[in-house]
């Protein structure tokens, strides 16, 4: 029954190995994709319990998923000078909304960091071009560790956990929170681009922009939920 599971399913390796190898620097080998995804499976495969997951197809998409982004983080290609950028635009973000207690526009952050829009929005190309933004990064385990760190999706359906529960549900408050906060554009390019699992060129035809425009909103988005997520983990 193991066996002809996973050969059932092995097609979904490689079809979410695709997708998210649309979304990574072409540096990124395919078949380093694939054999995480499939590490993933077996995974899925040897946990999935009946009596608490009712859809071996949707658990183990979330097990592949997650190996994949894990062999990904695990590469860290960003540069110190990236990081630092990072962490400029995070604490702009943090700035122009505790300050105005609304979300913060792209004119804003850019005022708050001293350099013209344009520039703003090259800055989020860069980051975007050179990384791998993931709401995963701030889901770790409680002994955040990078070894113990485990993904937002395994986190949220993980085992029936009594002593898990009560975090899972507040994870899940604070995150859906952060997401009403967000413009109706940036939570639109969310919901596409998690929910519907468009590509970034797909989004842009849906909403009539270009790919480059919407690879900008998706960075800026993820940088305002993973600061809403950090002061989360901090409070």
């Amino acid at each position: 029954m193991r066996d002809e599971l996973i050969v059932k399913y092995a097609y979904l390796v490689k079809y979410i190995a695709g997708r998210m190898a649309m979304r990574v620097p072409p540096s990124v080998s395919f078949d380093e994709l694939v054999s995480a995804g499939t590490m993933g499976l077996i995974h899925a495969v040897d946990r999935f319990d009946p009596e608490k997951q009712t859809d071996i197809r949707t658990f183990a998409e979330y097990r592949i998923r997650g190996a994949i982004l894990d062999e990904l983080r695990s590469m860290d290609w960003y540069s110190r000078s990236m990081r630092k950028k990072i962490q400029d635009v995070e604490s702009a973000i943090r700035t122009v909304e505790t300050r105005k207690g609304s979300p913060a526009e792209d004119d804003e952050v850019a005022t708050e960091l001293g350099i013209p829009l344009t520039e703003y929005h090259s800055v989020l190309s860069n980051i975007h071009s050179v990384s791998l933004l993931n709401l995963d990064d701030f889901i770790r385990s409680e002994e955040n560790e990078v070894m113990g760190r485990r993904s937002f999706q395994e986190k949220i359906v993980s085992d029936d956990d009594p002593s898990e529960n009560v975090s899972k549900i507040e994870l899940k408050r604070v995150l859906s929170q952060a997401i009403r906060n967000l413009t109706e554009k940036e939570q639109m390019v969310i919901s596409l681009y998690y929910f519907d699992d468009l590509t970034l060129k797909e989004i842009g035809q849906v909403m009539a922009l270009t790919e480059s425009r919407i690879c900008q909103i998706h960075t800026q988005t993820l940088l305002k939920l993973k600061t809403r997520l950090r002061r989360y983990y901090e409070a």
